[in-house]
């Protein structure tokens, strides 16, 4: 009799047969095995919430496939991911091919190594019930919200729409977003920057490479913060500034430290891979799953930001050994979470083995992006180790008095005195990076030697326009922050949710940026005025609270069924019977039917915006939707639109194809 091992994927189980000999046969389950049924609630509400789970038809044959091998079996090792959701598939196998014969046993790794795998084979464990229940209380919690509520959407609005307990509470931040963009009034200001340079141009011992002029920017007039909202005022001013007499009174010089990131959470992976790598979140992900189920990083489904005392000797050894003594601090590092529901026992995504880099990836399975995303888990692992960065910096105030004006004007410098941990990464783009501060407009620069005392000479005036700017619009990085800030969803959930939204055509992604369709706005108005409290921030992340709690064995999963849901009935009849029906509005476009004159609109199919004849169903014709750019083609000099494959992504194409074939996925500069 062998013993069976069960896992999600094939290639979770190809990696596992390397460490596991003859007696075992691996087996994967494909994913889930059993589910709620689709097309109906599934939840029983008469009887305390209990689900009704069933076999979809396409996994019935694996589910005969596993009893068959189950019933040859001694022991059954489930290997399912060591989450919620993981224990959950574990437990739903072992209820469906549990005959009472074999010892079913959950064994548990958070990396696919052989002294991990020996580890949890030689130390398995219970199912645990309470990791189980709090997955099945987040699945019964986001059908109820997602089978009570879309009905009414469809009903007052337009069939087929859809509400997620936390996807409306995302959608709801972009659509805020935008009304603050819409509301937003730029304001005029001016900023006011002087060249100047020392009076004693003939400086001996100047250092290699500096300019003896330097900039300063004003930001002080008669002892108070200088504020200047106009041209005008800007020119009285520069008037009084060009007649002043410019003296440094103060040279303060400090060493600033610079510390490395803490190792990659699930969040802060898909956040550094969408900023400096371009990828979604969802392929962030998938690629991440990848590097895991091959056993070249650890499970890339993490809120904790430790390391285990074998991760951090291996940092240490390499450390000392590639960059030497002066880069590896005294004692290892340890950061703090920052999420207060942060599972501490588990760690951060690293690599399993550190020797291993990706210039050593063979095989076609293994992309450029697998690539790129395993040296940026590689570099935030080893930097995270580092000794930091040294700086020197030099701020120095100058006054500019005239008989009755007085300005002061800052410089700010910084030299860096030790690389640190930035000689991983190329020192002027991470110093630069890393020390961006949005409200910080001073100019950075190195500065000559100066001294207390010394007069200034003024080369010239540069007097700058500004206007205020209005929120950015959310990347999918800075949602994924916003969310974690709010204690909005898990590290599960993060990719599903931002997939979602634009499945469902309720927000379209422009350069990156996440924009509110029309359809988006409205459904989130409706949701947010009638079902307030359920779509509230606060609410939402006392939800997630709550289900930690559940896996902690401190809360009754049913109980806080009951507790969300009962005052949610009555709403659900209220709302059908004083909800009014929105009329969504249709979006013209100048253009005519070529069939029958009429003016096309655009409308949202299963693969995006498309135009349509305004006289359907009597006009049938439908046209590709293209958005046209400010930008012509340079192949051919015609307008250039964005267009999407059938797959929904994005691309930019010459309107005159197929004459001119001209196609790119980023957008073309002017």
């Amino acid at each position: 009799m062998q013993n069976l091992v069960i896992v999600e994927s094939p290639t979770k189980a190809r990696t596992l047969s390397k460490f596991l000999g003859n007696k075992y046969r691996i087996d994967a389950s494909m994913g889930h095995i059993r589910d709620l049924p689709k097309g109906e609630l599934g939840v029983d509400l008469e009887h305390n919430f209990e689900p009704r789970y069933i076999v979809p038809r396409d996994k019935k044959k694996k589910v005969n496939e596993l009893k068959k091998l189950a019933e040859g079996a001694k022991i059954i090792y489930l290997a399912s991911d060591p989450d919620r959701e993981g224990e959950a598939i574990a437990w739903h196998i072992s209820e469906l091919i549990g005959n009472g014969k074999a010892d079913i046993r959950r064994v548990v790794f958070h990396e696919i190594t052989e002294d991990a795998i020996k580890e949890a084979f030689n130390h398995p464990r219970d199912l645990d019930l309470q990791l189980v229940d709090a997955q099945q209380a987040r699945r019964v919690l986001d059908r109820l919200v997602g089978y009570k509520l879309s009905p009414i959407l469809w009903k007052k609005i337009k069939r087929g729409l859809s509400a997620g307990r936390v996807q409306t509470v995302a959608l709801r931040l972009v659509v805020e977003r935008e009304r603050e963009i819409e509301k937003f009034i730029p304001e005029e200001y001016w900023s006011i920057e002087a060249e100047v340079i020392s009076q004693f141009t003939d400086q001996p011992k100047q250092q290699k490479g500096v300019e003896k002029s330097f900039i300063i920017q004003a930001f002080e007039y008669q002892g108070k913060k200088l504020e200047i909202h106009n041209k005008d005022q800007a020119d009285t001013h520069l008037k009084a500034l060009e007649k002043a007499n410019y003296e440094i009174t103060e040279v303060n010089q400090k060493e600033v430290r610079r510390y490395p990131q803490a190792p990659f959470t699930t969040s802060t992976l898909q956040q550094t891979a969408g900023n400096k790598l371009g990828l979604t979140a969802k392929r962030t992900m998938m690629l991440a799953q990848n590097l895991y189920e091959q056993g070249l990083i650890t499970y890339m489904r993490t809120d904790s930001v430790n390391l285990s005392s074998f991760a951090i000797n291996q940092c240490r050894e390499l450390i000392a050994k590639s960059f030497g003594q002066n880069y590896l601090p005294a004692s290892p590092r340890v950061f703090k979470s920052k999420s207060k529901n942060a599972q501490e026992a588990h760690e951060a995504i690293r690599p399993t083995n550190l020797s291993t880099t990706s210039d050593s990836f063979r095989g076609d399975h293994l992309t450029r992006d697998h690539k790129r995303l395993y040296d940026l888990i590689w570099k935030r692992t080893v930097g995270s180790q580092m000794s930091e960065a040294v700086l020197d910096q030099t701020t120095v105030i100058v006054s500019a008095k005239t008989e009755k004006d007085v300005y002061l004007l800052k410089a700010t410098g910084s030299v860096l005195k030790f690389d640190g941990w930035l000689k991983l990464y190329g020192v002027k783009q991470e110093v630069e990076e890393e020390s961006t501060d949005e409200n910080d407009q001073e100019r950075k620069q190195v500065l000559p030697k100066l001294e207390e005392g010394e007069n200034l000479n003024l080369l010239k005036l540069l007097p700058w326009q500004h206007f205020s700017e209005p929120p950015p619009r959310f990347t999918e990085a800075s949602l994924i922050k916003k969310l974690e800030e709010l204690g909005i969803g898990r590290p599960s959930t993060y990719a599903p949710i931002l997939s979602t939204l634009q499945e469902r055509f309720y927000v379209e992604k422009f350069e990156r940026k996440l924009k509110p369709t029309v359809l988006g706005s409205i459904v989130t108005d409706f949701l947010v005025k009638y079902f307030s409290d359920i779509f509230d921030y606060g609410f939402t992340a006392l939800m997630e609270d709550e289900l930690d709690e559940i896996s902690r064995g401190e809360r009754n999963w049913k109980e806080t069924m009951a507790h969300f849901y009962n005052p949610l009935e009555g709403k659900l009849e209220k709302t059908l019977e004083i909800a009014e029906h929105v009329n969504l509005p249709l979006e013209t476009v100048d253009k005519q039917c070529p069939d029958c004159g009429k003016q096309l609109v655009i409308r949202t199919g299963k693969f995006g915006k498309f135009l349509a004849c305004s006289g359907f169903p009597d006009c049938k014709h439908t046209e590709a939707f293209e958005l046209k750019i400010d930008v012509k083609c340079p192949k051919d000099g015609g307008d250039l639109v964005m267009r999407k494959t059938k797959k929904g992504k994005p691309f930019y194409g010459c309107k005159n194809y197929p004459n001119c074939d001209f196609a790119s996925w980023t957008k073309p500069k002017s």
